[in-house]
């Protein structure tokens, strides 16, 4: 076995819509696909970039409306080119940020971290 790629991460949320609109309106993320699982209480929602048809977030709604606490996903990066100008955006649009200011590693990259809207770790990255 030879893992060629990340293929998404999974995010269980209390409100579909809510937190597409987020991924969405904030993120800037396509919404590629969404349909109920096997079972019909369960939605699916996939995000990504419709262009390259590549998903990102996968964002579960039904699973006994309770979060796990074994196994939950610590956070999910997205990478981008100008950290400062999406940082002043996400600013405009009223989003939580856990970092008061950018972190800059020693290789040059920068990162900052905020909230979802179930309150998941979210990071913007700028690699060096």
């Amino acid at each position: 076995m030879a893992v060629r790629k990340l293929e998404h991460v999974g995010v269980m949320v209390k409100d579909l819509e809510r937190s597409i609109a987020f991924y969405q309106d904030v993120l800037g993320l396509d919404l590629i696909d969404q349909f109920d699982a096997n079972d019909p209480s369960i939605k699916l929602a996939f995000l990504g970039n419709k262009e390259s048809g590549q998903i990102f977030v996968e964002l579960i709604f039904g699973v006994e409306n309770h979060f796990p606490v074994e196994g939950k996903v610590h956070h999910i990066a997205f990478t981008v080119d100008k950290i400062e100008e999406d940082i002043e955006r996400l600013k405009s649009l009223q989003v939580t940020f856990t970092d008061k200011e950018i972190t800059t590693l020693s290789n040059g990259s920068k990162y900052i971290f905020f909230k979802g809207p179930d309150d998941e770790l979210l990071e913007l990255f700028q690699p060096a």
